[in-house]
């Protein structure tokens, strides 16, 4: 058995020495992958961040002051509108409005008797019994049981609705939000926080903000603001864990005020929310995609950045190297540059290797697919010396 192992390991000795017995397979003299600039089209995406808010967001306040006797909903319960959410001490609001319920009995009964003594007044007055002047008096009290009976009815509805304000309810349909405030609390109509916050989130709006630079040039293209709003693309929103939402979103709105503390502009962007996957007050990124055609595209690995300038080898007629700063667009998707000046359709450019030139440096230039292969073979080559090495350390 150790014979045959002793043959088997000669054998491969004998294959690694007909691939050159070496772990790397060079390249020739001052051989460098090199790629002629073409125009293309391109799509990057610029993020911003973003604060997500119910498409209505209703703060829910007392009207009355009093002690919290009954509280009816949960935190992220979901609500009607007019469904009934907390129950005020009601106690001294009912004593109101029997009380006014009883003026307005005493002013009917007023009224009533008023109106029995004109209406005989005016039975004496035609008998020339009484004068004018007792006639007109007895009109005049009639008046000022009625106005009294209008007041006092005007008080029992004033009391009914701060009756009414005991029960909080909600004027809208959505989700219910934190509830700082349990059963047994006192709150108060000039309390500064509200007893809850219901939100409609089946649509929720997404708020974010521009440069004024960005909107200029999104502006200038379209021709105006609301053209240039109807001809953005849809939008995607990056969730706080990183997750890209799986609905698609459009910008509906854009502030006519620049912040000058910011020198942005407000946006607002609408998402369905189907499953209420998103909540009010949530953070996140919109995500803008950008189009641009007829553009020069190139890896950000074909460059080398130095104090927030960019730069590029190209290669000369006679395959000397220079050291070319290119300009790139603001917006990236992480992995290419979109140039814009310093590049040409028809220059060519260095792809690999880079770190090892200098200026004015004579290479010679090799295709990509060149370069591939001399790598696929030295990695071949590697995991050939690897598989050596293992039998060898095994055959010991």
């Amino acid at each position: 058995m150790r014979r045959k192992n002793v043959f088997l390991l000669a054998a491969f000795a004998a294959l690694l020495a007909a691939c050159g017995g070496k772990p790397n397979l060079k390249f020739g003299d001052n051989e460098f992958p090199v790629q002629t600039v073409e125009s293309t089209g391109s799509s990057t995406q610029t993020t911003y961040p973003a604060v997500i808010k119910g498409i209505q967001d209703v703060e829910i306040r007392p009207k009355v002051s009093g002690f919290i006797t009954k509280l009816l909903v949960q935190e992220g319960q979901t609500v009607k509108a007019g469904q009934l959410l907390f129950v005020i001490d009601n106690s001294t609001f009912q004593a109101s409005v029997r009380q006014a319920q009883a003026a307005v009995n005493s002013a009917k009964s007023q009224l009533r008797t008023a109106k029995l003594t004109y209406e005989n007044s005016e039975q004496l007055f035609k008998r020339n019994v009484i004068g004018q002047y007792e006639l007109q008096s007895a009109q005049n009290t009639y008046e000022t049981a009625k106005s009294a009976v209008a007041q006092a009815q005007a008080s029992l509805a004033s009391a009914k609705e701060m009756l009414n304000f005991c029960y909080v309810k909600s004027p809208a349909a959505g989700v219910v939000g934190s509830l700082p405030f349990k059963q047994g609390a006192l709150v108060s109509a000039s309390s500064p926080q509200p007893l809850t916050t219901v939100s409609n989130i089946s649509t929720v709006e997404v708020y974010f903000s521009m440069t004024e630079k960005d909107v200029l040039e999104m502006t200038k293209t379209a021709g105006n603001v609301s053209a240039a709003i109807a001809s953005m693309p849809t939008v995607k929103l990056q969730l706080a864990d990183g997750t890209i939402y799986n609905q698609r979103g459009k910008v509906v709105k854009m502030s006519g005020v620049i912040d000058q503390a910011t020198g942005t502009l407000s946006m607002i962007a609408r998402f369905p929310n189907p499953d209420k996957l998103l909540k009010s007050g949530g953070a996140g990124s919109i995500v803008v995609p950008k189009v641009s055609q007829g553009a020069i595209v190139i890896p950000q690995s074909y460059t080398a950045e130095v104090q927030d300038k960019v730069f590029v080898y190209t290669v000369g007629k006679d395959n000397k190297v220079k050291y070319q700063e290119i300009k790139v667009a603001p917006q990236n998707d992480g992995k290419n540059f979109i140039v814009t000046g310093g590049l040409k359709v028809g220059d060519r450019i260095v792809t690999h290797g880079i770190t090892k030139l200098t200026d004015s440096m004579e290479i010679k230039p090799i295709t990509e697919a060149q370069y591939a292969k001399k790598i696929a073979e030295a990695e071949k080559l590697g995991e050939i010396q690897g598989d050596y090495g293992k039998m060898k350390e095994a055959f010991k």
